[in-house]
């Protein structure tokens, strides 16, 4: 960076080819149909195939590795890596701490975005939710309230609720990114400190919404998911000074 803080135009120009073969590279993984746990072309098949020297090369790999597209094993090869979120918890988490700093923005934009799949994809559970998956549901909600009359926390319990609501929808993606959530909040939590929360009424709520899911009322499901997470908004507004 100059006096100026002006970053030079050279540092700009290089990052922006060093993301250009970022993307070469998987376009290349995905014109020659590789899938999770193939091995890649090794670093010079890969350099003659792009065109790059082996030290540039080398760092975009890198960056890849980072955000879980590749696997390097050392004294094996280079694979194309299986499903891993914990390079978007890693940002995710990073951007909702730092924010907290401020106005608590990015935080606030990860519970709308939680509230929104949460919200709007009961109703398509509810459809296919088997009895036995309703059982388990509850097996939750009796965990939490147990652990509530102890007066210990229950934050794994309260996880495991939000996930088998929506275990019936079979979607791998969704799983995922709920449990990316979650390790967000968790930090995020840490963050702001323990609050005066109810663990009672956390899990009265929590059953509240097994009840309406169990009687099969969509619009109940759904607004009391949506006022579910009035809390933790609150939370955040309070420790930025809101």
């Amino acid at each position: 960076m100059t006096t100026s803080g002006v970053v030079p135009q050279a540092r700009f120009s290089a990052q922006a080819r060093l993301r250009a073969l970022q993307s070469d590279i998987m376009e290349l993984i995905l014109e020659r149909e590789l899938e999770a746990g193939d091995p890649l072309p090794t670093e010079s098949e890969l350099s003659v195939a792009l065109g790059v020297g082996r030290n540039t090369l080398r760092e975009s790999l890198k960056v890849l590795q980072a955000l879980g597209v590749i696997e390097i094993r050392h004294g094996f090869g280079m694979f194309v890596a299986p499903s891993n979120f914990d390079a978007l918890a890693d940002g995710l988490t990073f951007r909702g701490r730092l924010s907290l700093r401020h106005q608590g923005l990015e935080a606030l934009q990860l519970v709308d975005v939680r509230q929104a799949l949460e919200s709007g994809l009961i109703g398509s559970s509810m459809d296919v939710m088997t009895p036995e998956q309703l059982a388990s549901i509850e097996e939750a909600v009796k965990q939490m309230e147990e652990l509530a009359a102890a007066g210990e926390n229950f934050v794994a319990a309260d996880a495991e609720f939000h996930r088998r609501l929506f275990e019936p929808l079979n979607n791998e993606l969704l799983i995922n990114l709920m449990g990316v959530f979650w390790k967000v909040y968790r930090k995020i939590h840490v963050e702001i400190g323990p609050g005066n929360e109810d663990l009672k009424k956390t899990a009265a709520m929590h059953r509240s919404i097994y009840a309406a899911v169990a009687a099969g009322d969509k619009v109940s499901a759904s607004e009391l998911l949506n006022r579910h997470f009035d809390g933790i908004r609150r939370r955040i507004g309070e420790a930025v000074g809101d």
